[in-house]
């Protein structure tokens, strides 16, 4: 049973607002490191959003002998 989703897939999505957040206080800011330390942190965060997201979510693979409720 797979238990999470496509690591790539994550690192993508990460890294996407990652430097969509980073060019953005870029162009605001014109301060390179600052953009960069935004950049990384936003990376982070959305990295952790998403796996937790991940471990909240339950498959549904209900076995057709027992009864649903209990």
């Amino acid at each position: 049973m797979k238990r999470f989703g496509n690591l790539k897939s994550y690192m993508v999505m990460s890294t996407i607002a990652a430097l969509f957040v980073g060019l953005i206080v870029l162009f605001g800011t014109r301060f390179v490191e600052q953009a960069i330390i935004w950049g990384l942190v936003t990376f982070i965060v959305s990295l952790v959003i998403i796996a937790t997201l991940d471990l909240s979510f339950k498959p549904d693979d209900p076995d057709p002998n027992k009864p649903r409720l209990r």
